[in-house]
């Protein structure tokens, strides 16, 4: 029986993750499959009870908008729920269990590794499954004041209580504070979605823009940025390295990240 695994969302057919997860298992030489599944919210617990007598299956990817459902459906003996609050991969633990995890917050850490963001302070759009990660990952990172713009300001108090960082909720509609990081982790200039607009003036010209929407490539945000010529980070950046991690999980190899030029031009193309 050939290994394969998956990514499954609603909607999912924007997701770039079979090509990379393809592109990997080709360099390495390994035989395997990846594909994209629709899965809506109703057919989650079936979904995989049907995948847990599947024993070729070594498990998938989760994105919009089953991260925390995911987390009803499938043994959390890390205590990600605890931790984070969201789950973006389940895996076939060694005695074959399920097992939920999150990928996230090491894939968005990846791309800014060398970025000093000791006490600085950061914006963070959205509070979602994707938002926890991030805020997993900038607590850890010891930043500063960290601002959160969602359309129900309470639901970002309640994130910043949760992950231990000072700061405040505010609107969308908020005037964007000044900040060495601004994180869009949320749907809004994604295709099919209202674009992002915000007006990037009160960000100094250090600052590093980090989109995690990545269809299209250059959302509204980053043109943004782009007029301002402040750095930015595009969302394969993340993607391909929280799926780097979720690809050993599945398949027991670590991924060619020499290759990682050939495979973004493969994905841009």
């Amino acid at each position: 029986m050939t290994p394969h695994a998956e990514v499954i969302g609603d909607p999912i057919a924007h997701s770039k993750s079979p090509l990379i997860h393809g592109f990997w298992l080709e360099k390495l030489g390994l035989a395997g499959e990846y594909r994209a599944t629709h899965v809506k919210g109703d057919d989650l617990a079936d979904f995989f009870v049907r995948r847990a007598h599947d024993p070729a299956w070594r498990g998938c990817n989760v994105t919009v908008p089953h991260k925390l459902a995911v987390l009803d459906q499938v043994p959390d003996p890390g205590d990600v729920r605890g931790m984070i609050g969201a789950a973006n991969t389940v895996f076939r633990g060694e005695d074959g269990a399920l097992i939920a995890t999150n990928t996230d917050a090491a894939g968005f850490l990846s791309p800014i590794a060398d970025l000093d963001l000791n006490g600085r302070p950061v914006v963070v759009v959205g509070a979602g499954g994707a938002a926890r990660a991030v805020l997993f990952a900038l607590a850890r990172s010891g930043v500063g004041k960290v601002t959160i713009l969602n359309r129900t300001p309470l639901k970002g108090a309640g994130l910043l209580a949760q992950f231990g960082l000072k700061g405040d909720a505010l609107p969308l509609t908020a005037k964007l504070p000044a900040a060495a990081l601004l994180v869009n982790t949320s749907v809004l200039g994604m295709t099919g979605h209202d674009p992002l607009d915000l007006d990037l003036s009160p960000l100094p010209d250090d600052a590093v823009v980090y989109d995690i929407v990545y269809a299209p490539l250059e959302t509204p945000l980053l043109r943004a940025a782009r007029a301002r010529e402040l750095e930015m980070v595009d969302g394969l950046e993340m993607l391909v390295g929280q799926a780097a991690v979720a690809f050993e999980l599945f398949f027991g190899a670590p991924p060619p990240r020499e290759h990682d030029e050939e495979l973004r031009a493969r994905l841009l193309a």
